[in-house]
């Protein structure tokens, strides 16, 4: 037995019964249990916790010595005066003690809320801190963070559904959206204390934001990881490990480092101002002033200015009213240069009517838009004149920006965008600064409306969207977006109304397109959800091939039968040369209980993909769920979020958000590249963690979803004819996925629809020259089906970002 395995990993109190403290772990197979209260022996009942990963189970089949158990110890209503609970587990005669806490640890989590904080980013230096986590009680908790002396601290704090949470604390109903995000800006304090407030009942953690007792937690987190990963990769992947991190192979790259490489320098841009279209096309740049920093204004004037394509006319529209604080100025800027066009107003003028009387003046091909504080890169428009001459059609532009601070001293949270994502568009408005949208096209959608002020914008790129496909993303960081105190960029909450008309532009885009559908505002403000109205619930067949392993088959049937509120489904079960004669009596009472199942015999070599292709064949539903036996969902509505995107025509097949059973992605996407082939986004982040720019939660367009749960049309799985049975195991759903696209369909990641997969992290892909050989053949074969994608790259990632890691980072060249 490895002794060093045996440990508890979660612990707590009921919520309903608080004599009830639970506690789950690893325990020696067979053992009994002892607690012991000071010198009183307590009630201890053991019990089998469920999920089991794959790990774990191959080392079962080695006579494994130890299981995963719940323990439920039952305590005395007083633990007043009370020292010290043991726990011991009692194995082949010999006693080892397996948990120990204080008494008086125990009365302060007794009745309270309880809470768990699963990342803490802290930076003395910014004075910033950022808490992810999540708190349970039976009742609806309040968060409030203060200071050491007990004021109330200004912060953001924003409630996020956590499934997860609400399927561990089953013994009564805690609120959806337990999760949370705690970010706190700019307060320079020596520690900070989040309280969670339960009715007349209140815990609290402290946070340090002293370096010293930083330096200590990060030493201690370090020592914990190491452990961690000797469990799972050995003693002997350390060293490597080790020398990886010394080396600084897979360090972060500091964006204020990489964008000094990546701005054109002074010879490039003497280069573009020399250079010379055929097509020159008018650059019209808008923007509406109102009160704006004399400096500010002319710091935009200025990079306008510099710009190395010159075919431009500026167009002010001052609709700060009369008098106006930029008369003087804008007098001066008129007189300087006779490409800057002003147009003035006797009253104060809202955005959307600011904006339009600036777009009245222009007469260029093209309208740019820039907000009246934000600043251009010297080539931006050299990038878009660049674009349009190689595809003269285009109608809409844009680019990837980042922020700076007041004096330009600073260049921070940069946002590397996919090309047109037409879901993330629809979750969140992702294009933003810098677009260029032609004149003709505005002439056919209209200009700004009043009715969405706030996200005017935002409603004005989807009805963009809605009447041209012609759209460029240029990767390159093209405009600087400044942060101040009243700017969205660094305080989002100032302009609160704006993401109810962001919602509103959302729902208004699919109701002229005549979608059933309905928006509601996601985790973080800017974010949306779309939650699609069904006309009729269609057949979906869900196959899943089995090769024994009939715990897991039960556990992922079982949890399907249980939770699914969707219940119009058949169960393909997929046998695959198994060897155990029980496995063939479960399917046996399988399907005399469960009149949805039907099991069908594969009898050729294992071909994960001729396996599908098999059972598809049949499959009665509209809607096949390809689906491995290892999994469980997670929400009710599971099935029910898959399929709302995938019975849109234009929408080939659905992926979902898969977990470890440590609650670390799994998957959330795949982007082709990644390994040098193709891999999934944000493997083993944490949950709650949202990823870059909150990729992980937000509705998108792939290229790829995995097949371990992927829903599919099964007129477009016919149309691209299944799955290529010439690769066996490796890539045969990214491959799909791509078949998918090229005839036309989109592959859309939903992070609404999550699921355990209990695939082991640490399971090698090859482990014989046989296997090896077979890998590398279907490497070989996937390169020569898509070279375009492995040359040219993701059109869903961004180029500025790294394939060395999955986690959307910078480039490291």
């Amino acid at each position: 037995m490895q002794q060093e395995l045996l440990e508890v990993q979660r612990e707590r109190f009921s919520l309903t019964d608080n004599s009830k403290y639970i506690l789950q772990g690893i325990w020696p197979r067979g053992g009994e249990a002892v607690a012991v209260l000071d010198d009183q022996t307590v009630e201890a009942g053991l019990e089998k916790w469920e999920n089991n990963s794959a790990l774990e189970r191959f080392k079962k089949q080695e006579n494994c010595q130890w299981e995963r158990i719940t323990l439920n110890v039952r305590l005395p209503k007083n633990l007043e005066g009370k020292h010290e609970l043991n726990i011991y587990a009692v194995s082949n005669g010999k006693r080892k003690r397996w948990f120990r806490v204080k008494g008086a640890d125990l009365c302060a989590k007794r009745k309270k809320p309880q809470f768990y904080l699963e990342q803490i980013l802290r930076s003395p230096k910014t004075g910033t801190c950022c808490v992810n986590g999540w708190v349970a009680s039976s009742k609806p908790v309040d968060i409030k963070i203060t200071d050491l002396t007990g004021n109330v601290l200004p912060c953001k704090i924003n409630r996020i559904t956590r499934v997860d949470v609400q399927e561990v604390y089953k013994e009564c109903a805690i609120e959806e959206k337990c999760g949370f995000t705690i970010e706190i800006r700019k307060l320079f304090l020596e520690g900070i204390r989040v309280e969670f407030i339960a009715g007349n009942e209140k815990t609290e953690q402290y946070i340090s934001m002293r370096r010293r007792e930083i330096l200590k937690e990060n030493i201690r987190d370090y020592l914990q990881k190491t452990v961690r990963f000797t469990r799972t990769h050995g003693i002997l992947a350390l060293p490597q490990k080790i020398l990886e991190k010394l080396s600084g192979k897979n360090r972060a790259v500091q964006y204020s480092e990489w964008i000094k490489r990546h701005l054109p320098n002074v010879k490039e841009l003497e280069q573009q101002s020399n250079t010379v279209f055929v097509q020159q096309p008018v650059f019209s740049i808008v923007v509406p002033l109102f009160k704006t920093p004399e400096k500010l204004l002319r710091k935009l004037v200025e990079s306008v200015q510099a710009q190395t394509y010159s075919q431009w006319e500026l167009c002010l529209s001052d609709g700060s009213g009369a008098p106006s604080p930029l008369d003087n100025v804008l007098m001066e800027l008129e007189q300087s240069d006779e490409r800057i066009r002003i147009v003035h107003h006797e009253s104060a003028m809202r955005i959307s009517e600011n904006t339009n009387s600036a777009l009245k003046i222009a007469r260029g091909d093209y309208i740019v838009f820039v907000d009246h504080d934000d600043e251009l890169t010297p080539n931006a428009l050299f990038e878009c004149v660049k674009a349009i001459n190689g595809r003269p059609e285009l109608d809409i532009l844009y680019s990837d920006e980042d922020k700076i601070t007041l004096n330009k001293k600073s260049f921070f949270q940069p946002h590397m965008k996919p090309d047109f994502n037409l879901d993330l568009l629809r979750t969140v408005n992702y294009i933003c600064h810098l677009l260029v949208v032609s004149q003709k096209l505005i002439y056919k959608v209209g200009m700004f409306r009043s009715e969405y002020d706030g996200a005017q914008d935002y409603d004005f790129i989807l009805r963009c969207i809605e009447a041209s496909d012609k759209i460029c993303h240029i990767p390159k960081i093209l405009y600087h977006w400044r942060c101040h105190g009243t700017s969205t960029a660094e305080n989002p909450e100032s302009k609160m109304y704006a993401f109810e008309a962001g919602r509103r532009a959302v729902q208004a885009h699919y109701d002229r397109l005549g979608i059933r559908a309905k928006v509601i505002q996601g985790e973080f403000p800017g974010l949306y959800r779309t939650k699609y109205i069904r006309a009729c619930d269609p057949l979906v067949s869900i196959l899943i091939p089995n090769k024994d392993h009939i715990e897991d088959l039960e556990r992922c049937i079982k949890a399907i039968d249980t939770k699914s509120t969707y219940k119009n489904y058949e169960y393909i079960i997929i046998e695959n040369n198994s060897e155990q004669e029980e496995t063939f009596q479960y399917y046996t009472e399988l399907e005399s209980k469960n009149r949805k199942v039907r099991v069908v015999y594969w009898k050729g070599t294992f071909n994960y993909s001729a396996i599908n292709n098999y059972g598809a064949s049949f499959a009665r539903g509209e809607y096949l769920l390809l689906l491995n036996n290892d999994t469980e969902i997670i929400n009710n509505d599971c099935l029910e979020e898959l399929l709302g995107y995938c019975m849109r025509a234009d929408v080939g097949a659905v992926g979902a958000r898969l977990y470890y059973e440590d609650d670390t992605i799994q998957h959330a996407g795949v982007v082709v590249g990644f390994g040098g082939i193709a891999g999934h986004c944000f493997v083993q982040q944490k949950r709650g963690y949202t990823g870059y720019c909150h990729r992980i939660i937000c509705a998108q367009d792939y290229s790829a979803v995995t097949a371990a749960c992927m829903m599919v049309d099964k007129r477009a799985f016919d149309e691209v004819g299944g799955l290529s049975e010439e690769l066996a195991v490796a890539f045969n759903d990214i491959d799909f996925c791509l078949k998918l696209r090229g005839a036309g369909y989109l592959i859309v990641y939903n992070p609404y629809a999550e699921l355990y997969h209990y695939e082991s992290k640490s399971r090698g892909l090859d482990d014989t020259p046989e296997k090896v050989s077979r890998f590398n053949k279907e490497i070989e074969t996937f390169a020569k089906r898509w070279p375009e994608i492995l040359q040219n790259g993701d059109p869903y990632y961004n180029p500025n970002l790294t394939l060395d890691s999955q986690d959307f980072s910078l480039r490291r060249n």
